[in-house]
C-alpha cells in the first residue's frame, strides 16, 4: 500500500529526540519494513535523521513564528487545510502518474487537524487515527488552550472521519468512547520495540562488585514522569553505583540542583538529549532501568518500558497505568507503588547488591520484549484491515 502520514503537531519533530518522535520513526520504518510506501506529511523535522530514514518522502508546512497561542491555533487550521489541498492536488495532477495516489491515510491526533479526514473523504482511501492521549484535556492543563471550542470540533471530525481509531492504551481508549460514543472502531493497540535496533549487551558485565552498577532513566525531563524521585530514592542508596538520566526536559536544572543537594553530584550523570540512534548503545551500559512514574492519572504507553525490555534490563517501576499489565507476571521487574520513594529504594537497593537476579530478570525481560512487544506485530495488527490477502 502508499500511505500518507499525516502530522501537524508542531512540538513533534518527525526526526527529533523526544519519545514522540521515536513513535513516529518506529510506525514509518515498520510500515516500511512491511512493504509498504510511505509519504510524511508534516509541520517539523528536526535534524537527528536516522541512516535508514534518510529517503523517506517528506513535505513539511512549516508554522509561522513568532505568533502568540491564539494566532498560533488558528494557523495550524489553516495548514491543515493546506495540506489537505496538497495531498488530494498532488494526487489529482494529470502528470503525476497513477503511482501517486494513496491506499491509506495514517494521522497522528493532533488538535487542530481535520487533514487526515480531509483527505480520506476527498481521495476515498480509509483513515487511520492514531490517538497517543486526550489531548483536549492535557493541552488545557500543562500549555493552555484558547480556542477549545475549535479544538473540539476538529477533534471530533477527525474521530467522526476516521474507518479505524487505534488508541495506545486502555485509558486512552476510555476517553475516546466516553466523549465520542458511537465510533465503529476504537482499538488498542499499545506501544512497541524494535527489537532488531535495540539488543542487550554482548559482554558479560563485571558482576565483583569493582565497577559501579549503572542505573539508568530515558525520558523528557518533565513533572509527570518522576525522575525526582528517582534522585531522591537514589540518596538512600548503599554501596557502589552510578545514575545515568538520558533526556532533557524543562526540569533539567532543577534536577541537577536536586542531585548535588542530595550529594550525588558525583554518582550522576546527565547526558542531555540523545537521537533515538544514540540510546541503543547507552541502555547496554545500564544494569537497571527505571520509569519512577509519580501517582495520579496516567494515560500512557510508556515506549521506556519496552526498550529496557528488549535491551534485556531488569526493570523498577511505578504500579500505575498500563505498567502492572505489560510487567506483572513477567519477572522482569519489580513494581513499586508510585507514592512510595522508600519502596523505590529498596528495590534499586535489592538489584544492586544482588547481580544473580539481575542477570535472571533481565533474560525474562529480553524474552518478554522479543514474544510479545515487537513493533512489527503492533503495525501488523493495526493494519489487518487494509491489508488484501494474497490470492
Amino acid at each position: 500500500m502508499r500511505i500518507a502520514y499525516i502530522l501537524l503537531d508542531p512540538g513533534i519533530g518527525v526526526f527529533g529526540t523526544k519519545g514522540a518522535s521515536v513513535h513516529v520513526q518506529e510506525v514509518v520504518r515498520t510500515f516500511r519494513s512491511l512493504g509498504h510506501e510511505v509519504s510524511i506529511f508534516c509541520t517539523r523535522t528536526d535534524d537527528d535523521i536516522p541512516a535508514d530514514l534518510a529517503d523517506v518522502d517528506i513535505t513539511r508546512l512549516e508554522v509561522p513564528r513568532g505568533l502568540d497561542r491564539s494566532q498560533r491555533e488558528i494557523a495550524l487550521m489553516r495548514l491543515s487545510d493546506m495540506l489537505a489541498d496538497m495531498v488530494v492536488d498532488t494526487v489529482s495532477d494529470p502528470d503525476a502518474g497513477a503511482d501517486q495516489g494513496f491506499d491509506l491515510v495514517y494521522e497522528r491526533y493532533s488538535l487542530f487537524s481535520t487533514a487526515g479526514a480531509e483527505i480520506s473523504s476527498r481521495l476515498g482511501a480509509p483513515l487511520v487515527l492514531e490517538v497517543n492521549a486526550p489531548l483536549l484535556a492535557e493541552q488545557k492543563q500543562h500549555r493552555g488552550l484558547v480556542h477549545d471550542e475549535h479544538a473540539a470540533r476538529t477533534t471530533a471530525h477527525s474521530f467522526v472521519g476516521a474507518e479505524r481509531i487505534v488508541c495506545v492504551s486502555d485509558a486512552v481508549a476510555g476517553w475516546v468512547n466516553r466523549d465520542y460514543p458511537g465510533l465503529s472502531d476504537v482499538s488498542v493497540v499499545p506501544n512497541g520495540v524494535n527489537t532488531d535496533r535495540i539488543t542487550p549487551t554482548a559482554t558479560a558485565r563485571d558482576a565483583s562488585g569493582s565497577r559501579a552498577v549503572r542505573i539508568g532513566f530515558v525520558g523528557t525531563l518533565k513533572p509527570w514522569h518522576g525522575t525526582d524521585r528517582l534522585i531522591e530514592a537514589c540518596a538512600g542508596l548503599q554501596g557502589n553505583f552510578h545514575l545515568d538520566i538520558l533526556g532533557h526536559g524543562p526540569e533539567s536544572e532543577a534536577l541537577q540542583q536536586q542531585a548535588k543537594a542530595r550529594r550525588l553530584g558525583g554518582r550522576v550523570t546527565f547526558h542531555g538529549a540523545l537521537a533515538p540512534e544514540e540510546i541503543p548503545a547507552h541502555l547496554r551500559t545500564f544494569d537497571i532501568a527505571v520509569a519512577p512514574y509519580p501517582a495520579g492519572e496516567n494515560y500512557f504507553s510508556p515506549l521506556k518500558i519496552y526498550e529496557y525490555l528488549a535491551a534485556g534490563l531488569p526493570i523498577v517501576a511505578s504500579a500505575v497505568g498500563s505498567i502492572p499489565a505489560v510487567l506483572e507476571g513477567t519477572d522482569a521487574a519489580t513494581l513499586v507503588p508510585a507514592d512510595d520513594t522508600g519502596a523505590l529504594s529498596a528495590a534499586l537497593q535489592n538489584l544492586i547488591d544482588d547481580a544473580e537476579v539481575r542477570h535472571r530478570m533481565g533474560a525474562a525481560a529480553r524474552s518478554e520484549a522479543l514474544a510479545h512487544h515487537s513493533w512489527t506485530s503492533r503495525c501488523q495488527e493495526i493494519l489487518e484491515p487494509f491489508v488484501m490477502e494474497p490470492v
